[in-house]
C-alpha cells in the first residue's frame, strides 16, 4: 500500500525520498588574503598544461581495390543512414554529393543531387551548387540541362539567369546567350536585367540591337532613370537628335512624376553641353513653373549656377530671387502660422516689384488666421494687414483697395474679446489723408462704441483739438471719463483744456469731480495737478484747503514736504502793484516772508508730531522730514533758525537683527536705527526697569 505522503506526480515517492541534499557550504574561517596571490593567467596556464592529449584515430591507408570497395561501401552506408535520419538537413546531402564527386563517381553524385532536389524543391541555392559542380567537371550539356530546369522553376531568381548567361558567354555561344536573355526578358525583370542585356549587346558592338532593347526597356520601365539612361546612350553614340527626342518624349510622359526634377536637370544639362543655352534656360523656367516648390531645391540650385555662368545681371537676380522664393515657400508650407516667414516673403516680392505676386502673397498670408481668439496670437498677424494696407496706399496707390483692406481687417477682429487700437487709428488717419473727415470720424466713433481704448480717445481728441472743435472735445472727454472714471490722465487733460480756454471754474469743477471718485489709478498726479492749478491762480487759501483735505486722506512724507514748501513760497505778489513807497514794499515783503516761514514751521511741527504720536515706527521718514526742515531753514538765511531743528535730529546707530525665514532663523543682518532725543530717556528707563525685574526674578529663584 502506498504511503499517504506519496505523490503521484513523483511516481508515488515521498518528498523526502526525492529531495536532493546539497552539500553544506564550507564556512570560511580565515578571510585574510593569502601571502602568494594567484592570477587568472596562472590558472589558465596550469589548466592547459594538465589537459590530456587529444585521441585521434589512426590513419588508414588503402592498398588494393578490395579495401577501396569496402571503404566506399562503408562510407555510403554511413551517408545513407545519416540521410535516413536527417533527410531535411541540406548540408548532409551536399557532403554526400561532394564525396561521390571526390570518388569520381559522377553518376552516383548526380543521383544524390537529384534525390536532394526532390526533398528540397524550393531552395535555388542547391540548383546553383549542382550546376557549378557540372561546370567545374566540364560536363557542359549536363550543366546546361540543370540551368534550363532551374530557370524554368525559378524564373524570378536573377542569379540563375546571370550564371546561365555567363556560362554560355564564356563558351562563346553568343546566340545562345542572346536566346537566354530573350527568355528572361519575357518575364519582365527589373532594370538591372535589361541593362545587363544592353551591356551584353554593346560588348559585341550591336548598337542597333541595344537601341531596340532600350525601346523595349523604357516601355517596360517608364521611369525617369530609364529615360535618362536611354538619352545618355544616344548621346554617347553621337546621336544628339535621338537623345533630344528621348528627353522630349520623357517630358511628355513624366512631367508630373515625383522624380521629374531629375529629368529636367538632366535635360537642361544635356542642352548646356550642346551649347544650346537658350534651350536650357527655357527648360529650367518650364520646370520651375510646373514642379511643386517643395521638390525643386536641386533644380533652383542648378538654375542659379547656370545663370551665374551664362546669364546677364537680370537673369542672375531672377535666379537668386527664385531660390529665395523657394526657401520661403518651404518655410510657410511647413508652418503657415509663422508670420515672420510671411513678412520676409512679402519683403522679397516687394523688392522684385511684381504687383500681382505681391498681392497674391499678401492674400495667402492674411488667410492664415490665428486658431485661437487670444490677443497674443494675433499681435504679429495684425501687422500683415497693416503692411498690406500701407503697400496698397503708398506703393500701388490704390486707395479703394486700401480702404477695403482696412474694412476687412476691422471685420475680422473679434472686438468682443479684444481689439487693436492701432488698426482703428491707421484706418482713421488714412481717411484724413484722403480728406475724408467724415469717414475718419465715423471710424473713430465706431472704435469708441465697439472697443474703447485710451489711445483711441487720445488720438480722437487730438484730431478734434487741432481742428478747433472744442464742443466735440468736451463730449469726447465726457465719453472718456464715463468709460474710465478712474483715469487720472483723462481728468487732468480735461481740466487742462478748460484752463487753456480760461474756463477756470469749469476746470475747478472737473478737479473736484475727479478727486471725489471712489477709485483712481494715480491719485497723486491728480492732486498735484489740482494744487498746481490753484497755485497758478494765486488761490493760496484754496491751496491750503486742498493740502488739508489731502492730508486727511494720506499722511505721506512727500505730501508734508510739499505742503511745507508751498507755505514757504506762498507770498502775495500784489504788494508790488500797491501805492506804497519802496521802503514800505520791502517791509511788507519782509513781513510776508516771516509769515510764510512761520506757516512752513507749523506744517513741519504738525508732521513731526504726527510721526511721533501716531506712527512711531516710521523713524526713517521722520528723520528725512527733519533733514528737509533743516535744509529749508538753511535756505531762509537770516530769517531761518537752524538751532530750532538741530535739537530734534536723531542719532544714527548700527544694529543687528535676526533674519527669519520659513525654516527658522537664518543669520543676522545690519540696519540703521534712529534714536530721537525725546525717546532716549524713556528707552533708558525701560532698560533699567527690565534689568530690575530680571534681578528680582533671579533672587526669587535663588531663595527657592
Amino acid at each position: 500500500m502506498a504511503s499517504k505522503d506519496a505523490d503521484p506526480s513523483l511516481g508515488y515517492l515521498t518528498r523526502k525520498e526525492t529531495e536532493v541534499k546539497l552539500p553544506r557550504p564550507t564556512r570560511v574561517k580565515n578571510k585574510t588574503p593569502a601571502p602568494i596571490q594567484i592570477t587568472a593567467e596562472q590558472i589558465l596556464r596550469e589548466a592547459r598544461e594538465r589537459q590530456e592529449a587529444e585521441i585521434r584515430p589512426p590513419k588508414q591507408k588503402i592498398t588494393d581495390s578490395t579495401e577501396l570497395a569496402d571503404y566506399r561501401l562503408r562510407k555510403r552506408k554511413e551517408f545513407e543512414d545519416l540521410i535516413r535520419r536527417v533527410r531535411w538537413n541540406e548540408s548532409v546531402w551536399i557532403k554526400y554529393a561532394k564525396w561521390e564527386e571526390s570518388q569520381k563517381d559522377f553518376n552516383r553524385a548526380r543521383s544524390v543531387w537529384e534525390r536532394c532536389l526532390e526533398v528540397h524543391k524550393g531552395n535555388h541555392t542547391l540548383w546553383l551548387k549542382y550546376a557549378e559542380i557540372e561546370m567545374k567537371n566540364k560536363f557542359i550539356n549536363h550543366a546546361r540541362n540543370v540551368w534550363d530546369r532551374a530557370v524554368s522553376i525559378f524564373p524570378r531568381v536573377d542569379q540563375l539567369w546571370y550564371k546561365y548567361i555567363h556560362m554560355e558567354e564564356m563558351l562563346g555561344n553568343v546566340a545562345g546567350a542572346r536566346q537566354i536573355f530573350e527568355r528572361w526578358m519575357n518575364w519582365h525583370p527589373d532594370q538591372q536585367g535589361w541593362l545587363s542585356y544592353i551591356k551584353f549587346e554593346l560588348r559585341y558592338n550591336e548598337v542597333e540591337r541595344a537601341r531596340a532593347i532600350f525601346e523595349r526597356f523604357v516601355q517596360d520601365h517608364p521611369t525617369v532613370t530609364a529615360w535618362i539612361r536611354y538619352a545618355k546612350f544616344e548621346m554617347k553614340n553621337g546621336e544628339i537628335a535621338r537623345a533630344r527626342n528621348s528627353y522630349e518624349r520623357a517630358v511628355d510622359l513624366l512631367a508630373d512624376d515625383d522624380e521629374a526634377e531629375q529629368l529636367f536637370v538632366a535635360f537642361a544639362e544635356f542642352e548646356e553641353r550642346c551649347k544650346e543655352t537658350e534651350r536650357a534656360r527655357c527648360i529650367y523656367k518650364f520646370a520651375l513653373d510646373h514642379i511643386p516648390k517643395g521638390r525643386a531645391e536641386d533644380l533652383y540650385r542648378k538654375f542659379v549656377a547656370f545663370e551665374k555662368q551664362y546669364g546677364d545681371k537680370e537673369g542672375i537676380e531672377d535666379a537668386i530671387v527664385g531660390k529665395r522664393r523657394f526657401q520661403y515657400e518651404e518655410e510657410v508650407r511647413k508652418n503657415p502660422l509663422n508670420y515672420d516667414s510671411w513678412f520676409d516673403y512679402v519683403r522679397l516680392e516687394e523688392t522684385v516689384g511684381n504687383k500681382e505676386r505681391i498681392r497674391e502673397v499678401y492674400e495667402r498670408a492674411i488667410a492664415n488666421v490665428p486658431p485661437a481668439a487670444e490677443k497674443r496670437y494675433w499681435q504679429r498677424y495684425i501687422y500683415l494687414w497693416i503692411n498690406y494696407a500701407l503697400y496698397e496706399e503708398l506703393d500701388a496707390q490704390d486707395m479703394e483697395r486700401t480702404r477695403d483692406v482696412y474694412r476687412e481687417c476691422l471685420k475680422l477682429i473679434p472686438h468682443d474679446k479684444f481689439s487693436f487700437a492701432k488698426i482703428w487709428l491707421w484706418a482713421a488717419q488714412f481717411e484724413i489723408r484722403q480728406l475724408n473727415l467724415k469717414g475718419a470720424r465715423q471710424i473713430l466713433g465706431n472704435a469708441i462704441g465697439r472697443a474703447p481704448k485710451d489711445k483711441i480717445f487720445k488720438k480722437y481728441i487730438e484730431i478734434e483739438l487741432q481742428l478747433g472743435n472744442i464742443d466735440r472735445c468736451r463730449k469726447l472727454y465726457e465719453k472718456y471719463l464715463e468709460w474710465s472714471p478712474e483715469n487720472c490722465y483723462a481728468w487732468s487733460k480735461y481740466a487742462e483744456l478748460e484752463r487753456s480756454l480760461s474756463e477756470n471754474e469749469r476746470a475747478r469743477s472737473i478737479f473736484e469731480l475727479a478727486i471725489a471718485q471712489p477709485a483712481l489709478d494715480m491719485p497723486e498726479l491728480l492732486w498735484k495737478a489740482y494744487i498746481d492749478f490753484e497755485i497758478s491762480q494765486h488761490e493760496f487759501e484754496r491751496t491750503r484747503e486742498l493740502y488739508e483735505r489731502l492730508l486727511d486722506r494720506t499722511k505721506h512724507l512727500k505730501v508734508w514736504i510739499s505742503y511745507a514748501k508751498f507755505e514757504a513760497s506762498a507770498m502775495n505778489e500784489d504788494v508790488w502793484g500797491s501805492d506804497l513807497p519802496e521802503d514800505g514794499i520791502q517791509e511788507s515783503l519782509h513781513e510776508q516772508k516771516q509769515q510764510c516761514i512761520q506757516c512752513a514751521r507749523r506744517v513741519f511741527e504738525k508732521a513731526i508730531n504726527y510721526y511721533r504720536t501716531s506712527a512711531p515706527e516710521l523713524k526713517e521718514e521722520r528723520a528725512m522730514l527733519l533733514e528737509e526742515w533743516l535744509n529749508m531753514e538753511s535756505d531762509f538765511g537770516e530769517l531761518g533758525d537752524i538751532n530750532l531743528v538741530r535739537g530734534k535730529l536723531p542719532k544714527k546707530l548700527k544694529r543687528r537683527r535676526q533674519i527669519e525665514i520659513e525654516d527658522g532663523p537664518a543669520g543676522y543682518e545690519e540696519y540703521i536705527d534712529y534714536v530721537f532725543p525725546d525717546e532716549t530717556p524713556t528707552t533708558n528707563l525701560k532698560i533699567l526697569e527690565a534689568a530690575y525685574m530680571w534681578k528680582k526674578r533671579k533672587i526669587a529663584s535663588d531663595d527657592d
